[in-house]
């Protein structure tokens, strides 16, 4: 499924569809899947309109009968510079897209989650630094860590368990102005441990881990897939 916050400024507006909200990306990425050998079905919604919220879990619901797991990847940064220089616009999107969202996944697909089913939402290193110019994007990954902890707790009686992974530098088109000139992209590598970006199988595999039975005993948490990135973290 698809699930991107893309479109233009704050209000509650249903955005215009972009190349990302299509439901053509999500039957391609379907039939690779499917090819693949995955038992899968896919439609696109967009995170930020509460009613394709409903949609996209009903859909899934009908389809699967229920939820083992969920993972919040949506996110939008459409403004870089200086917080007190963001418009309310960019503020209200950043915070509707990248939080809101989360919550109102959640809180759509809890009636219909598994036993012992996870929920997975993916932060950022950048919400344990926030740094000009995108310390806005980073606050708002900063309160999924701390929404994945409250929600661990809210959600423990019924077993469903709740965690963040905050990724660093993976060089994907929604990162790319991170690394758009070789200077940049080495000041990156050298920021880790390991001496290399990461990969979305990095963070795939990470998430894959948090969605297991492996898993079973871990929530609340927030796994940092960085290479070592950040030095100021106990």
């Amino acid at each position: 499924m698809e699930a991107r916050g893309t479109g233009r400024g704050g209000g509650r507006r249903r955005p215009t569809p972009s190349p990302f909200f299509v439901q053509a990306n999500v039957d391609a990425a379907v039939a690779r899947l499917a090819a693949a050998g995955a038992t899968v079905a896919g439609i696109a919604a967009h995170v930020g309109d509460e009613a394709d919220v409903k949609r996209l879990i009903d859909f899934t619901v009908s389809t699967f009968g229920k939820i083992d797991v969920l993972v919040s990847n949506a996110a939008v940064n459409p403004f870089a510079g200086e917080i007190l220089d963001h418009p309310d616009s960019a503020l209200t999107k950043i915070f509707d897209v990248n939080v809101l969202a989360a919550i109102r996944l959640v809180r759509a697909a809890a009636p219909f989650f598994a036993p012992a089913a996870s929920v997975v939402f993916i932060s950022s290193i950048t919400a344990y630094r926030p740094e000009s110019p995108i310390a806005v994007y980073a606050v708002s990954k900063t309160a999924l860590v701390a929404l994945s902890r409250a929600l661990a707790e809210e959600l423990a009686p019924s077993g469903v368990r709740v965690n963040a992974v905050a990724p660093g530098t993976v060089p994907t088109k929604f990162a790319a102005a991170l690394v758009e000139s070789d200077e940049m992209r080495r000041e990156s590598v050298e920021r880790t441990l390991l001496k290399r970006l990461g990969t979305p199988a990095d963070v795939a595999g990470a998430v894959a881990f948090l969605a297991s039975d492996d898993a079973a005993y871990v929530t609340g948490e927030c796994i940092c897939v960085s290479g070592g990135m950040l030095t100021a973290r106990l």
